[in-house]
């Protein structure tokens, strides 16, 4: 079928597009030489791999707990099942950023951290709480703390979406709830988990921009070290987002291909990928250009 509306449509929204690039491009005020100047510097390259460290480490950290909090979460014992949903309303409750100078701040709630044998035991453990949470510390503990109580949702969804019945054939045929969870219902599991879990990880990299009130020097706050010397505040701004937007997109791509692989248990013919549809595509025009000429 025809569809000439579309050809509209395309054009209508080239136009507009075109415009704002070269509305972009020429504005002298967005300063490009200065985001290319500053784009590679070492301290731009310093925070950027500061950020992903810290998007990493929180990611495999709270998958982690998560997971954890997502099986005690279904516990038959009321006190583990009780105590495990105060965590996750608590930290999906209170915003991130109070999270992290809450723990940041935490010496002014207890200046020292003992642990030992109580009743007049012996001191196993004591330190200056300051000593004992940096910066960066207190910026892995918030942000993995508070990814955990939503990786648990996330992945207590994905158990509740396997059929009940897999559980029961594994516990048949011999199998503890524990390994019937890791060898059946988890797998099954992965491709209602992946998408959710993808947008977490996201939006985690992007939270990592609070760390910047607790002097991390992750890439907003190295941005901002720059334009508070330069003055240069819009093209640093610039630097960080388009890195940013690279960082983004590479997840994004990786997380696309990843939930093409675990839809292969789910789906008889996998959709074809992007480059795969243009590919198609052009060999469709090329086949039917041929036959009608």
């Amino acid at each position: 079928m025809r569809h000439p509306f579309r050809w509209v449509e395309i054009i209508v929204v080239l136009t507009i597009a075109v415009l704002f690039a070269r509305s972009v491009v020429t504005n002298p005020r967005f300063e490009w030489n200065v985001v290319a100047e500053y784009f590679t510097a070492p301290i731009i390259l310093h925070g950027l791999r500061t950020t992903i460290l810290l998007t990493v480490i929180c990611m495999v950290g709270g998958s982690a707990l998560g997971t954890i909090l997502a099986v005690l979460r279904m516990s038959s014992n009321v006190v583990v099942s009780g105590l495990t949903w105060g965590y996750i309303w608590f930290f999906r409750g209170t915003p991130v950023l109070v999270q992290l100078i809450i723990l940041f701040n935490l010496s002014a709630l207890y200046p020292r951290i003992s642990l030992g044998i109580p009743f007049g035991g012996p001191i196993v453990f004591d330190m200056n709480t300051n000593d004992l949470i940096s910066p960066m510390s207190a910026a892995i503990l918030g942000l993995g703390l508070n990814l955990a109580a939503y990786m648990a949702e996330i992945v207590r969804g994905g158990i509740v979406s396997v059929d009940e019945g897999q559980t029961e054939a594994a516990l048949s045929i011999g199998m503890t709830r524990l390994r019937a969870l890791r060898r059946v219902v988890l797998p099954q599991a992965i491709p209602v988990i992946l998408p959710a879990a993808g947008n977490q990880l996201i939006a985690l990299l992007k939270y990592t921009s609070l760390v910047s009130v607790i002097a991390v020097e992750d890439l907003l706050y190295s941005s901002q070290i720059v334009y508070q010397a330069n003055f240069k505040v819009i093209p640093l701004l610039l630097v960080a987002s388009i890195w940013y937007l690279i960082v983004t997109s590479v997840l994004s791509i990786g997380q696309y291909y990843l939930e093409r692989h675990y839809a292969r248990g789910t789906m008889r013919t996998l959709p074809l990928t992007p480059w795969q549809r243009v590919r198609e595509s052009v060999g469709y025009r090329a086949i039917t250009g041929q036959l009608f000429r």
